[in-house]
């Protein structure tokens, strides 16, 4: 336990220490396998799941956490961006060699970046694609089974001079739903998430010809979202409770926990009226001071009965935020194969709800090739012991935290459906959305007017971990943030420092520093060889101060507070350093009191900076001449030699070491190259 005062009596009191699972799965959002990764990918979600990842294998044991992402291999956007790349002459081979192609460029920027997957999978690709392909049957054929699915037939978007029906974004046009400030909308969904029937789209074209598209009856397997309306009310009304969640999650859900309206303009209100009574039951909400007036419906049919009432009537409406039926199918040919249900067939799996439970498929494949059961994947998604924990965007947040939860209870074998499920059934996950990360104070997307940097290129300019500890300090949890890299900024100010390169100072220049100190120093001094002399008790207690500190912010995936701790204990090292370390004054024994006490704040510092920088604290952890076990927080708080014995050797440090460099670009702008 931590142990603080009290603002009133001055007494201390006992803050417990937070809890952890005994085993864990963490899942990055899979980034479409039509490009590689963008700073967004990287920056806004994927350094924080490996972060947690990182920590979690140092809190709880590297054996009891499996990280995975992969390649969302299927879906419109993928085979409409290879269309236009091989109809452009950008590209030769099959979709599936396009497909690959990116999958390794994906690998191998994230292997550039110090991320680290125990599985970085492709849903469409080798031994990942056939057990996710097998999953996906079975988790579809066990929802029919347990009745949650419905058979629904829709108008879809057919363009008549290609001769094909169009899907996802294949057709643009404006989202309907109210409010919705998307750069576009796409068949049945904008690229906000918001979900709305393909006939709701306003100016809708198809992307093949350019032409506006015609509507044609297709039926598709849908899944009852709308029966989880209650269940995932109490859910939120958990998720509130819980002080990690962040508010932007359960306020994302809330906001579709709604009956279904529709939002009309004024100048419309006399013609509604003459129309009302062919409408459905519904009522009328008076809101005087808004441009527009709002009927509200206790179904959904009703709702999109009285849409089709509106739009053969010219009015022009939109449609609010609540729970819609969720298409798990459609007739695209590039897609996961969809099981054979009531005789219909030919159909595949939209890719968002494959997306969903693709993390099963790949923790299958990866405890598969680790020797292990696939059925093994239930110790990790099925079990009070475990947690999954889902690094996502604020984007996201319909799907993962809506229609993934509600498909987990449905499927549970009880009648009785739960948000608290039993042992042996799928948990709820742990949703951790960060809000945008901006680019130069724009939301920057592939597919939206400003173009994110790719992420490879920003290595031209700046270390891996100088980006790493940057994107973890900017607080996305809170709030959205600018991601504001100079050599991309044209308003940027000369004489002001790269934000980017001020927030890496802390590990290339103070950590650093103090860490080549020690060494040189201990080398001189003693032949490198660790002092034996136990730490000191204040060393000791501000250790355990900065841990418990940063356990608790970690606990509550606060990567900012983290970062702040870690700035305020090293920058509090290097102080004590430059007072107490005076070897050409001090006798050997006070030499080596010292030392020991800086060695072990350059351990505690290390330890905390393991997971957010793995490269410059592996390198410390070579030179200390130590193994594995230096990471683990079942010692955390033993000092170096607990692991070595005595007359330990360090690894000679030559000079002009670094552990946590700056990036050569650097240099030559100072001057220093």
């Amino acid at each position: 336990m931590a142990r603080h005062k009290g603002a009133a009596d001055g007494k201390t009191f006992e803050i417990p220490r937070p809890e952890f699972p005994k085993r864990a799965v963490v899942t990055g959002g899979m980034p479409y396998g039509n490009k590689e990764l963008h700073f967004g990918h990287v920056g806004g979600m994927l350094v924080f799941a490996d972060t947690y990842a990182r920590f979690l294998r140092d809190r709880i044991g590297k054996e009891n956490v499996i990280f995975v992402s992969g390649t969302d291999c299927y879906g419109s956007p993928i085979a409409e961006g290879w269309r236009k790349k091989a109809e452009a002459g950008e590209f030769e081979g099959t979709l599936e060699d396009f497909v690959r192609r990116n999958h390794e460029k994906q690998k191998e920027t994230l292997k550039a970046y110090a991320i680290s997957p125990n599985l970085f999978g492709a849903s469409g690709l080798g031994r990942t694609k056939e057990i996710h392909a097998e999953y996906t049957l079975q988790f579809l054929q066990a929802l029919y089974d347990k009745g949650q699915l419905n058979q629904i037939s829709t108008m879809q978007f057919f363009d008549e001079k290609a001769g094909v029906f169009l899907n996802g974004r294949q057709v643009t046009g404006k989202c309907p739903v109210e409010g919705c400030t998307s750069e576009k909308g796409y068949a049945d969904e904008c690229d906000l998430g918001h979900q709305y029937m393909p006939e709701n789209l306003i100016d809708p074209v198809s992307a093949l010809t350019g032409e506006k598209p015609i509507m044609k009856p297709v039926t598709n397997w849908y899944f009852k979202l709308r029966d989880y309306e209650k269940l995932m009310q109490e859910w939120v009304a958990e998720l509130q409770k819980d002080k990690a969640i962040r508010p932007v999650v359960w306020k994302t859900i809330g906001e579709f926990l709604k009956p279904p309206v529709i939002y009309i303009k004024r100048e419309f209100e006399e013609k509604y009226l003459s129309l009302k009574e062919q409408m459905p039951a519904h009522r009328y909400l008076e809101e005087p001071k808004k441009p527009s007036f709002t009927i509200e419906f206790d179904a959904l049919p009703d709702c999109d009965a009285a849409c089709r009432i509106l739009t053969e009537n010219g009015i022009r409406y939109r449609t609010g935020k609540t729970l819609v039926p969720f298409r798990l199918t459609g007739n695209i040919e590039w897609g996961v194969p969809a099981p054979v249900l009531e005789g219909t067939e030919g159909l595949t799996v939209w890719v968002w709800p494959e997306s969903l439970w693709a993390p099963i498929s790949f923790t299958q494949a990866y405890l598969e090739s680790q020797g292990q059961p696939r059925e093994a994947y239930k110790d990790y998604w099925c079990s009070k012991d475990a947690k999954v924990y889902q690094f996502i965007g604020q984007d996201n947040i319909y799907f993962y935290g809506i229609a993934e939860p509600a498909m987990w209870m449905a499927q549970q074998a009880s009648a009785e459906k739960t948000c608290d499920p039993p042992e042996g059934e799928l948990q709820m996950p742990t949703i951790v959305a960060n809000h945008h990360i901006l680019f130069l104070d724009k939301k920057a997307s592939s597919s939206g007017a400003v173009k994110p940097p790719m992420a490879d290129d920003l290595l031209n300019y700046y270390t891996p971990e100088q980006l790493r500890m940057h994107w973890l300090g900017l607080g996305l949890g809170q709030r959205s943030v600018s991601f504001m890299p100079k050599p991309y900024n044209p308003d940027a100010d000369p004489n002001e420092q790269d934000p980017v390169i001020k927030d890496g100072l802390l590990l290339s220049n103070v950590y650093n520093r103090i860490i080549r100190t020690a060494f040189y120093t201990l080398q001189k001094l003693n032949g490198g060889i660790l002092p034996e002399a136990a730490p000191e008790e204040k060393i000791l207690a501000e250790a355990k101060k900065a841990v418990l500190d940063y356990e608790r912010h970690m606990s509550k995936f606060a990567f900012h507070q983290c970062t702040y701790v870690l700035d305020g204990y090293i920058r509090n090292a290097s102080k004590y350093m430059s007072k107490a370390l005076k070897p050409d004054e001090q006798t050997e024994a006070e030499a080596m009191q010292v030392l020991s006490n800086l060695f072990y704040m350059i351990r505690i510092a290390g330890i905390l900076l393991h997971p957010m920088a793995p490269i410059g604290t592996e390198k410390l952890q070579e030179y200390l001449q130590v193994d594995d076990r230096i990471w683990s927080w079942d010692t955390i708080f033993e000092p170096i030699s607990y692991f070595t014995g005595a007359k330990h050797q360090l690894k000679f440090l030559p000079p002009r070491t670094d552990f946590f460099t700056r990036h050569e670009s650097q240099f030559a702008e100072a001057g220093e190259a």
